[in-house]
């Protein structure tokens, strides 16, 4: 349920988005989210550091092996909800 909540929150899914193609500094992470305050953007990555999905190293904040595969399950659930959309459309 923790990471139901923390996932969603506000930038947190933004944020995993944006790192999806690789590391990201603080500057250019909070570009890439529309300017998020600083102060919330940071709150979203002290949590999503909490749940091992994110982690800061040298060239910026990336994704941890376990934030790689909560994207591949955010995919599939994005194409779950793409698909129930299309179904019911055709009806």
């Amino acid at each position: 349920m923790r990471a139901l909540d923390v996932l969603g929150r506000r930038w947190a899914l933004r944020v995993l988005w944006e790192l999806r193609d690789g590391p990201r500094t603080f500057r250019a992470l909070r570009e890439a989210c529309d300017d998020v305050s600083p102060s919330s953007l940071n709150q979203r990555l002290a949590e999503l550091r909490g749940l091992g999905v994110v982690e800061p190293g040298d060239t910026g904040y990336g994704l941890t092996p376990a934030g790689v595969r909560l994207g591949r399950i955010l995919l599939e659930l994005s194409r779950w909800a793409e698909d129930t959309v299309r179904d019911r459309a055709a009806k």
